[in-house]
């Protein structure tokens, strides 16, 4: 099993969770993270660190976040390894309560 960035995260990226990780398996993208669940050990640890309840539990995941695992799965594959805390974007509050956010989801290599 592996742990699963969803759609809270985009446009949000706080790096809380990738502090805590052990393994190293969260990748950034421009405005999104994601964990590699290859590399993920299903410690837990990211999931209450998380300030937007954007990490799931892939058996938890809720059904309309499920298309995330695959997302998660492919992007890790293209995105950096992300390993530090960072500073989030300059307009990541106004994001925090927006709902329906796959469409501003940027694929591109940062």
């Amino acid at each position: 099993m592996t742990y699963v960035v969803t759609e809270s995260c985009i446009k949000c990226k706080l790096t809380d969770c990738v502090e805590v990780c052990p393994v190293d398996c969260f990748h950034e993208g421009p405005n999104f993270l994601v964990i590699d669940p290859e590399e993920c050990i299903d410690c837990s640890l990211c999931e209450p660190e998380c300030p937007v309840n954007a990490i799931y539990a892939e058996d938890d995941l809720p059904k309309d976040q499920e298309n995330f695992l695959q997302l998660n799965t492919e992007l890790s594959q293209h995105w950096p390894v992300i390993t530090e805390m960072k500073s989030p974007p300059d307009d990541s509050d106004d994001w925090l309560e927006v709902k329906d956010k796959l469409q501003y989801l940027d694929r591109a290599l940062p």
